[in-house]
């Protein structure tokens, strides 16, 4: 889980108070958050987990960046291409149906990637599988 804390800071260049004698560093022991803090905020970057247990909607976060790291299980993630019944659903982020021409991969175990902003995004999951993620969104300046 250290290697997660690095990340954190690395990628987002949180200004965590220096004060604690840590360096401001919060431990997810084997990937579960304390308690009370499923969700990180920083100025411009969230930490969480994020576990799934069937196919979802699709996504597209227009500020947002995923950076993703698969903690366990397996899904199919189709990225690109078009959303299929595009719907806003908040501000700056679009959700659908399904992607129709986008390109397909299978996610698992280990896997660490980027999703940019603006780039459509859909896990589908066989029936009886789950995936869960450290998922760190980082939001564009």
């Amino acid at each position: 889980m250290k290697i997660y804390g690095v990340i954190l800071t690395a990628v987002m260049g949180c200004s965590m108070a220096m004060a604690q004698g840590d360096g401001g560093i919060t431990l997810w022991p084997k990937g579960v958050p304390p308690a009370g803090a499923a969700r990180m905020s920083f100025e411009n970057a969230a930490m969480m987990i994020s576990h799934r247990t069937a196919t979802g909607r699709v996504e597209v976060h227009q500020v947002v960046a995923d950076f993703v790291v698969v903690e366990s299980g397996t899904a199919t993630l189709i990225t690109g291409g078009e959303v299929v019944e595009p719907v806003t659903t908040g501000a700056n982020e679009i959700g659908g149906s399904s992607i129709k021409g986008g390109v397909s991969r299978t996610v698992t175990a280990g896997d660490v990637y980027v999703i940019p902003p603006g780039v459509p995004h859909w896990y589908i999951l066989e029936p009886g599988k789950e995936i869960t993620c450290l998922l760190i969104k980082v939001t564009k300046k």
